[in-house]
């Protein structure tokens, strides 16, 4: 009776193996799908904040993919607003753009429900407006704004900024000249070769 036993339970455990096999095979083809699309996402996005302007076809030579699943990932990134935009960077005195930056520090009071978010959002909300950042230290928020002179820029935060309900106080600075924007330098081979020495 007991060989028996231990003979007929056999299929069942052979059964069970099966099973488990399948759900091991199952999870294993499933993680390898997920590491394949992160794996994907993460080298599309490293090659374009890499900055180099790349059409599809170059950009899937480089990362040994097709053109197709380079197509289906940007759509994606962009459906889930990953990636908001392609902005070229201008040299300003090449470009011979004829703007005033300024970089501008306001103190906010934050509201009961919306804390620093709700104000936020509104002045980001303003075409003047390039960026918008929550910043720790000293003030709250730290505002990148452009105009066409000194004027314009100042009229914007005495007229515009200052007067919105919740702003406690600005300092505003101009940007004079730009050496570096988004990892490219301005400075021309003259000017690098003139840096000064460092000694031993």
């Amino acid at each position: 009776m007991r060989s028996r036993q231990r003979f007929g339970s056999t299929p069942l455990l052979w059964a069970s193996a099966d099973w488990c096999l399948k759900i091991f095979f199952f999870a294993f083809c499933l993680l390898g799908g997920l590491l394949f699309t992160a794996a994907l996402m993460s080298s599309v996005l490293q090659l374009l904040l890499e900055g180099e302007r790349l059409d599809t076809a170059q950009m899937a030579q480089v990362l040994g993919l097709s053109e197709s699943d380079i197509a289906v990932e940007l759509k994606r990134l962009e459906a889930e607003e990953i990636l908001l935009g392609w902005r070229p960077v201008l040299n300003p005195e090449r470009a011979q753009e004829n703007i005033v930056r300024a970089v501008i520090e306001v103190k906010i009071s934050p509201e009961r429900d919306g804390g620093f978010d709700r104000l936020a959002a509104r002045i980001s909300q303003f075409d003047s407006v390039e960026s918008c950042y929550l910043m720790s230290g000293s003030y709250d928020l730290l505002v990148f704004a452009t105009g066409a002179d000194l004027r314009d820029v100042a009229t914007f935060v005495s007229e515009r900024l200052a007067s919105v309900e919740g702003v406690l106080s600005t300092a505003t600075h101009f940007m004079l000249r730009a050496y570096k924007e988004q990892g490219h330098l301005f400075l021309s081979p003259n000017e690098d070769s003139d840096k000064p020495a460092v000694s031993a």
